[in-house]
């Protein structure tokens, strides 16, 4: 699996549903992904339908990886770089759960040691 980097490319909308499918399913062939985007299309979340010769695909990355490169895209284009308004506007924005709470809570703490 490659790693995040800061020239690593950036997925899609699109590219982020698919690469859900296959961190939830694990390694699919194209006919088990094509099983889901057949939903996402009963939903109308997709328009176009094709089928393939059956591959097997998995995420190049993880979703841990994934997931942090779109947090620190989001923080620069959204927040300037700034985790404290990031941090602002999530919990601004929704509520989160008291487990939610103490874990943003050691994660500050631990951060707050590292910089000692």
């Amino acid at each position: 699996m490659s790693s995040y980097g800061p020239d690593s490319p950036r997925p899609t909308d699109a590219e982020l549903e698919i690469l859900t499918v296959l961190w939830s399913v694990g390694p699919a062939t194209v006919r088990e992904v094509h099983d889901v985007i057949i939903r996402m299309t009963e939903k109308g979340l997709l328009l176009r339908d094709e089928k393939e010769r059956a591959h097997v695909y998995r995420p190049a990355k993880l979703r841990d990886c994934t997931r942090l490169q779109l947090a620190g895209d989001l923080l620069e284009r959204a927040f300037n770089g700034s985790a404290s308004q990031l941090l602002i506007g999530t919990l601004s924005a929704r509520r989160a759960s008291a487990k939610e709470l103490i874990l943003l809570r050691r994660l500050l703490d631990e951060h707050q040691g590292n910089r000692r």
